[in-house]
């Protein structure tokens, strides 16, 4: 039986060491609000603070007495490297008994700070500890007779697998043998306890589970009967009647919310329907509907344009911001998406909105456009179709743009080593980073300047004194999209999956106003030190974005991420924010206020407690 034991423990423990990322899952789904840099899990046994007697291998989990034995005294327990945290709800682990030795005098269970001054003697002899007797099968504290006990459960031997469990809702503990629940043992039980195993006798050996592999008692089981009982003690949770109007509160917490987020149509169909009256600015509301849209489809030229002349002056006080909207109009640019080269492209180009993004598009092929085998420091290929175009850099005053015909064959990106080869003499790629400026890229005829040419329209519709004059029923719904844009999505797509995509969809003039609003941004760029203060955020912006131009394919480079139209998210939000506090509203909504606060607070309740707040997770009340 001892042998069987040790085979199967020693298994267990080789099969744990092979696949530490899926014990560390299995770990964080018992556990899942447990924040292990704040408090970390009991995984294994503490090595510094062991006695002489007792040994440990394995990964530390498994405990081998090495003692005589002879008296009491010559005990010994050891106990985890960290406690267990108030946010794990129910804490349990697993021993298995690899052999009882000699007398089988052991004990397990949980110990405080104070039991670790003297490990010489089984948890449960003292105050300060709990434990369950092997050969008695009696539970011990000093509180309830610690010479003998109390009567428990039953004795536990060689084969065996004992369970100890915290329940850190009532503080209570309980155990389990061979995957059989045996009751509470105790009750009360201070914060902070440390998982306990005491030996005595030689030969006495056990393995421990901390959950890095499934356990014999479905544990599991019982956190979802108590994530059941909290949530039903919650909705039940009693509210006086003078204070029932916070229904009321959380409809216009709701409306605001669609209101800050340009849900015109939305926010007002659910305050009629909640008898709310609704009298925010319908126009100001559409005005920034219309920008989020443009900034979402990836048209930054024209949100910033919009942006200037519906709230003149909130860019030039925020240059920051308009820092980050441009570099983001930059990397559009190399996309194919912004509007200063859709217009230049030979065939209709992509327009990629928020719903349809490229990266759930088909898989592209490779390239068939190769990368000069002789390129040198000055040349920097840029993808046309059928051929590489070449930015030569010959002199400050006498650049050209060089066509060299390549052979079909498919290539990769090209790798960190080669770009830092090539870009070595210019300076443009240093471990791994982007270009650091393109000043030097100086283009011929023709010049481009940003913008529309001072055209007053905005999607075919004028903007007069500020106010963004909309015609009703060309008006932009609530997810509603243009039957164009969902055209030249299909037709993106298709082009995306026959491996066609390139570098400003291979037009060589967009590819100049490109390197030319680059010149602009790296400008931009050199003087807000000056005027706004220097930011790290900037400096990498401008770095990512630059690095685009390194490779034939950005999309496949590992840059690529940047022309995610999920990350005009991000951008939209900082645009939004910014117009809705220079109207002296709030930069954001109360319930996404509410849903932080509840964010935090379920952070201070999982370090400090109550054990409740392992089972009011408010990712399971959002799904």
């Amino acid at each position: 039986m001892a042998s069987h034991g040790a085979s199967s423990s020693s298994s267990s423990t080789k099969n744990h060491t092979n696949s530490v990322p899926e014990a560390s899952a299995r770990i964080k789904r018992l556990y899942p609000c447990v924040d292990e840099d704040e408090t970390p899990l009991p995984r294994q046994w503490n090595s510094g603070s062991k006695p002489n007697f007792i040994a440990l291998t394995q990964n530390n989990l498994r405990v081998h007495y090495k003692g005589a034995g002879k008296t009491p005294k010559e005990a010994a327990s050891v106990i985890t490297s960290h406690p267990i945290p108030p946010s794990c709800g129910i804490y349990y682990f697993e021993v298995t008994i690899v052999s009882k030795g000699r007398e089988g005098y052991m004990a397990i269970g949980l110990s405080t700070d104070e039991f670790a001054s003297n490990l010489s003697r089984l948890p449960g002899s003292d105050k300060h500890s709990y434990g369950y007797n092997a050969d008695s099968g009696n539970v011990c504290n000093s509180t309830n007779n610690h010479s003998t006990g109390i009567p428990y459960g039953p004795s536990y031997t060689t084969g065996d697998v004992v369970g100890c469990g915290i329940n850190l809702v009532d503080n209570s503990c309980f155990y389990t043998r061979n995957g059989v629940h045996l009751g509470d043992a105790f009750k009360d039980l201070p914060n902070n306890l440390y998982p306990t195993v005491g030996l005595q006798t030689p030969g006495e050996s056990v393995d421990t589970n901390f959950g890095q592999h499934p356990f014999v008692f479905d544990i599991e089981d019982m956190m979802q009967e108590m994530r059941f009982r909290t949530f039903n003690d919650i909705r039940l949770y009693p509210v006086q009647e003078d204070k029932r109007r916070w229904q009321s509160d959380l409809h216009k917490i709701v409306t605001s919310y669609l209101v800050h987020h340009g849900y015109c149509a939305t926010a007002e169909s659910f305050a009629k329907s909640t008898n709310q009256k609704f009298d925010e600015d319908i126009v100001s509301i559409k005005n920034r509907q219309r920008i989020q849209k443009l900034v979402l489809n990836g048209q930054l030229g024209e949100a910033i344009e919009t942006t200037q002349r519906i709230y003149p002056g909130l860019l030039e006080n925020n240059q920051n911001l308009e820092f980050m909207l441009k570099c983001r109009q930059f990397v559009e640019m190399v996309n194919g998406t912004e509007s200063e080269v859709r217009g230049l492209l030979r065939h209709r180009s992509r327009s990629t909105s928020r719903h349809a993004s490229p990266a759930m598009s088909p898989s592209r092929e490779p390239s068939s456009s190769g990368i000069n085998p002789h390129l040198t420091s000055s040349d920097i290929p840029v993808r046309r179709s059928g051929s590489d175009v070449f930015i030569t850099k010959k002199s400050p005053k006498s650049p050209k743009l060089q066509m060299q015909s390549q052979p079909q064959r498919e290539t990769s990106s090209p790798s960190m080593s080669e770009m830092n080869a090539l870009n070595a003499a210019n300076g443009q790629m240093q471990n791994g980073s982007g270009p650091r400026t393109i000043m030097d890229m100086d283009i011929d005829e023709p010049h481009y300047q940003n913008g529309s040419g001072g055209s007053s329209y905005t999607n075919g519709e004028p903007i007069m004194n500020g106010t963004d004059v909309t015609n009703e029923s060309a008006s932009i719904s609530n997810g509603s999209g243009n039957q164009v844009e969902d055209m030249e999505t299909e037709e993106r797509d298709e082009r995306h999956s026959q491996g066609t995509w390139q570098l400003c969809g291979g037009n060589n003039v967009a590819v100049e106003k490109m390197l030319e609003f680059g010149k602009e941004l790296q400008a931009m760029h050199d003087r807000l030190p000056k005027e706004s203060g220097k930011r790290e955020a900037n400096q990498k912006a401008l770095q990512d974005a630059f690095s685009l131009l390194a490779y034939s394919d950005p999309w496949k480079s590992p840059v690529g991420y940047q022309l995610d139209p999920l990350l005009r998210e991000p951008v939209c939000a900082s645009l939004n924010s910014a117009i809705l506090e220079s109207q002296n509203m709030s930069k954001t909504p109360p319930l996404e206020l509410a849903l932080r606060q509840v964010r935090q607070t379920g952070k201070l309740m999982s370090k400090f407690g109550p054990g409740t707040c392992a089972f009011t997770n408010l990712e399971d009340y959002l799904k």
